[in-house]
């Protein structure tokens, strides 16, 4: 689940619904359903419906589009204000389990995947704008700096990685935790007292990571 930029509307992903619900957060209303297009007249052994599951979702920094990772490998654009499919971005054969839009362009949009790549779309041109690896496992968590030069990575191979996106690759990686990595998050801008440049990421070694970069 995330809430939209502004805090007023919840989407909330998951279940084999093949959808995405968004919840007002004033009166907790559902105020729309975004479903995923499921494959044409399946078969009834046609399992191919389960994989429209959707693990992740991102709201452009406009709040204008939603997008949605599922476990075929797709990702779906939709128009908030319309409740309307835009269209699907590929490049994955494996399920996306993180998406984040970049703070500064909301054209682009960040995907980690099973696959083990980070991939980077041009969300409104429905191209696939380049490919990162370096991971040697599933890519679980992904997440933008507030000045959008660079992302972060967690994988299953319990490594955090630090990416250049000038350079398109990785500049740092810290392997201090034991386990696999699920989620990274950089320090939102603002604030007093705070470091800047602060990265966190927390594992299944019950742990939780923080990072200073430059």
């Amino acid at each position: 689940m995330q809430f939209e930029p502004k805090g007023t509307i919840l989407a909330v992903a998951g279940g084999s619904s093949a959808s995405v619900k968004l919840w007002d957060t004033a009166s907790w209303r559902l105020i729309s359903t975004l479903s995923i297009p499921r494959p044409e007249a399946p078969k009834p052994s046609d399992k191919t419906t389960s994989k429209k599951f959707v693990l992740s979702v991102a709201w452009s920094p406009n709040g204008k589009r939603l997008a949605c990772g599922s476990m075929d490998g797709t990702i779906c654009v939709f128009d908030v204000d319309r409740s309307k499919l835009l269209h699907q971005l590929e490049g994955h054969n494996m399920p996306v389990r993180s998406l984040v839009f970049s703070p500064v362009d909301p054209r682009v949009l960040f995907s980690g995947s099973d696959d083990g790549h980070v991939n980077m779309h041009d969300a409104e041109g429905k191209t696939l704008v380049g490919s990162m690896s370096g991971h040697t496992s599933w890519v679980l968590s992904v997440d933008a700096s507030p000045d959008g030069g660079a992302i972060a990575t967690g994988s299953s191979d319990r490594t955090v990685r630090l990416w250049d996106l000038k350079m398109r690759a990785a500049i740092q990686t810290m392997s201090n935790h034991n386990d696999q990595v699920w989620s990274v998050a950089f320090r939102p801008p603002g604030g007093t007292g705070v470091r800047a440049g602060r990265l966190a990421s927390v594992s299944d070694d019950k742990s939780v990571s923080l990072y200073d970069y430059s």
